[in-house]
């Protein structure tokens, strides 16, 4: 689910991430500044479900949508709580 589906667009970082966490989703994304907020989530040991960041410059659309078949294929959510992964694997 995008943020544009869940009628989402425009709020706050940390409202999408508080957002994926209620619906215990994984966030995908290729904006910096979900990185800050997922790092100072960790800081303050505070739960989130996990953020799986791409940089736009490092990685093909190709190559993501694979790495993220294997994340999903592969890892289990609660290996990804309160963590941050970084495509390309």
């Amino acid at each position: 689910m995008t943020v544009q589906e869940d009628g989402r667009t425009g709020f706050p970082d940390r409202k999408i991430l508080d957002r994926a966490t209620e619906l215990n989703r994984i966030m995908f994304t290729q904006d910096d500044d979900f990185l800050v907020e997922a790092h100072q989530r960790q800081g303050l040991d505070q739960f989130f479900t996990g953020v799986v960041y791409a940089h736009q410059l490092n990685i093909s659309i190709g190559r993501c949508i694979t790495d993220l078949e294997l994340i999903s294929q592969l890892v289990s959510t609660k290996e990804l709580q309160n963590t941050v992964r970084y495509l390309p694997l």
